[in-house]
């Protein structure tokens, strides 16, 4: 019985923490064109060019602890949301580092995905105006809320399946020794 209370209050804290994300999200993505102030006829993401301070508003970060956060950046025209992963060990953090790596390089499969995330956090998405005009904002923030949810359950299946590897190459080598 008390072994399971500790997963199902891990649970609980990862359900706050989506729902936080996906109400903030849901309430940033208003997102209207708008062209540069300072460039005519340019429209480039405010919260990257960062031209007009006006249009982009304070940051907010919403953690589970400081391993493991979010930080989602709302301007006019666009949204950027770096998460910060889960990462115990070196294991994990080798792990983390290829996935999202892995990910990267294929950014433009994934369209909002940026090639680099911000300093300090393992992965950044970028929407603007134009792709919640192509596609359904609900939709958007259910990806990046399933995107949290199964990164972490990713990384940990690969570390077990690593663990198991390792477990029966020690065993292999080890009979032939002895």
């Amino acid at each position: 019985m008390s072994m399971q209370q500790p997963s199902s209050l891990q649970s609980l804290q990862l359900d706050r923490k989506c729902n936080a994300v996906r109400s903030t999200l849901t309430a940033a993505l208003c997102l209207e064109n708008f062209s540069s102030q300072v460039v005519e006829r340019h429209n480039k993401p405010e919260v990257e060019a960062r031209s007009s301070p006006e249009v982009v508003p304070n940051a907010l970060t919403i953690s589970r602890n400081e391993n493991e956060k979010v930080l989602i950046e709302p301007s006019v025209n666009s949204i950027r949301i770096s998460i910060k992963i889960k990462q115990a060990d070196e294991i994990e953090r080798i792990l983390c580092h290829k996935f999202t790596r892995f990910m990267m390089l294929r950014a433009e499969n994934f369209i909002i995905l940026r090639r680099k995330p911000i300093t300090g956090y393992d992965i950044s998405f970028l929407i603007t105006n134009f792709h919640t005009e192509q596609m359904y904002k609900h939709k958007l923030v259910d990806f990046i809320i399933q995107f949290m949810e199964e990164v972490d359950k990713e990384i940990s299946e690969m570390k077990l399946s690593l663990n198991a590897r390792a477990r029966i190459v020690a065993e292999s080598y080890l009979s032939q020794v002895g």
